[in-house]
């Protein structure tokens, strides 16, 4: 199996862009289904390094008919639904090319990492608490920034050692937030399923 080699970029204004444009086209497709559309990761913070990876998560209401629906519509733009992965009120989705979301037969999009969550879920709360967090902390970008850029060197060619590498600090703040060390500690086991 070959593996990318992992590469940390500064932080890129035009990731924001590159959010916002995706979020007008699944927004346009899954319309009144959604609560919101949430850019998350380290893409959303500003001043953040970051792998250039958009992460998203589509916001639903915890509706299971509504969840039918929206993981339908997703897999007719092209995704592939993974299920929760290991994360309660979590859909994990992978595209099946450059043209997915399939808006336009000639349409590429950039890489992105797309979740549908029910409001209230965990993964959720988890995602949203790290990135206030980080809005609020620029010390913590900065230190979160430079831990990243050390595993990237260390580790270019293992995703799962880069991504165990993170787990600490990540559960760190997460702690600070409040967020319970039970479901915090659900990242660590959704982030060795996903990668393996």
């Amino acid at each position: 199996m070959i593996r990318e080699k992992i590469i940390v970029q500064n932080y890129n204004p035009e990731w924001e862009q590159m959010f916002k444009s995706l979020e007008k086209a699944l927004t346009k497709n899954l319309q009144d289904e959604i609560i919101r559309i949430e850019h998350v990761g380290s893409t959303s913070v500003k001043g953040m390094k970051a792998k250039p990876i958009i992460d998203l998560d589509i916001i639903i209401k915890d509706n299971e008919k509504t969840l039918k629906s929206v993981i339908e519509k997703l897999e007719t733009l092209g995704y592939i639904h993974l299920g929760e992965m290991g994360i309660a009120g979590r859909e994990a989705f992978k595209r099946t090319d450059l043209k997915t979301p399939i808006t336009n037969p000639e349409r590429k999009w950039f890489e992105h990492n797309l979740y549908l969550c029910k409001e209230e879920s965990i993964g959720l709360k988890n995602h949203l608490a790290l990135k206030k967090h980080l809005l609020e902390n620029p010390l913590k970008v900065i230190e979160y920034s430079n831990l990243k850029e050390k595993l990237a060197e260390k580790f270019s060619d293992d995703i799962d050692r880069y991504v165990d590498g993170k787990t600490d600090f990540i559960l760190s703040i997460l702690k600070e937030e409040g967020i319970k060390n039970s479901e915090s500690k659900l990242i660590e086991t959704q982030n060795k399923i996903q990668n393996n």
